[in-house]
């Protein structure tokens, strides 16, 4: 892409553990975006939606949590990790990385699934101007569609289980389908989904935590046709967010011209015409 320079860098989390990041910057980019994955998608997956983003004038920093693709250790078996962790130690690396892109300019994120929910968890997001979330929700089993909860407690209670009896960790592929997982991301994760609150529930134990503290707006899409962030889950999420001003946007697969989308298609070619919705929005708040 003629004047956007791609380059792989690795940042350092807050406590030294080493990140690999992707950065997708213009020649003079108007802003900056952190781009952050969900649970078990390697950075990799967001890159056409960062390369959208590059060329309507956005320095994009893309980045793997610590345990997960990129920035897994050659063995996962006893690698400490979990999702409080990538908040509080890994995203606010990528924070101040993204914010380097562009100097001066504002700074956007752009979280898909669990890369919502770790604003809370992040000591500097308000370095934020606004937060886009794409397809964010709880992960509470009872919050999926009816069709989907058998396939997640199979993963929950059976799968998941057994390979961690085994390995230690969850492998990629098979019925779980994302990238390794560390067991301490998994137990976490798990034990969360299991609370009709999610997290919030255990929010006085998660010490410090920042969801009341975020006062940036946020905006967050959602497909109708997503199994795992349905309407009900999304409002649990946002809930936590008490002090920011959120809205949300319900999609149809036939609005992008599809016959389904689900939870990551947005990310893929199926949602090639939803990428210039969070970039209109950045540029209303510019």
């Amino acid at each position: 892409m003629s004047g956007i320079t791609t380059r792989s860098l690795t940042l350092e989390a807050l406590d030294g553990y080493p990140l690999s990041a992707l950065s997708i910057v213009p020649e003079q980019p108007k802003a900056a975006v952190l781009i952050s994955s969900g649970t078990g998608f390697p950075k990799e997956f967001y890159r056409r939606f960062a390369e959208a983003g590059a060329a309507r004038g956005y320095a994009c920093l893309l980045y793997d949590y610590r345990g997960i693709a990129g920035s897994a250790p050659k063995r996962l078996r006893g690698f400490r990790a979990s999702t409080v962790m990538w908040g509080k130690r890994d995203m606010p690396a990528a924070i101040n990385a993204a914010i380097a892109l562009a100097p001066g300019k504002p700074l956007f994120t752009a979280g898909h699934s669990v890369g919502g929910h770790l604003i809370g968890f992040c000591p500097n997001s308000d370095r934020a101007r606004a937060h886009a979330f794409i397809n964010v929700g709880s992960g509470y089993w009872g919050q999926h569609k009816p069709h989907y909860r058998p396939q997640v407690l199979f993963f929950w209670l059976v799968y998941g289980p057994a390979c961690l009896a085994a390995l230690g960790h969850i492998p990629a592929g098979g019925p779980w389908g994302g990238t390794a997982l560390p067991k301490g991301v998994f137990t976490q994760w798990r034990r969360w989904c299991f609370n009709p609150r999610y997290y919030g529930g255990e929010l006085d134990r998660l010490l410090p935590n920042w969801f009341a503290r975020v006062r940036q707006p946020i905006r967050s899409w959602g497909m109708t046709d997503d199994p795992i962030a349905t309407q009900a889950a999304s409002e649990t999420i946002l809930r936590l967010y008490e002090n920011a001003v959120s809205e949300e946007v319900w999609l149809s697969p036939g609005d992008l011209g599809q016959a389904s989308v689900g939870h990551q298609g947005l990310f893929t070619r199926k949602g090639e015409a939803f990428w210039p919705q969070p970039y209109d929005w950045f540029d209303s708040q510019l």
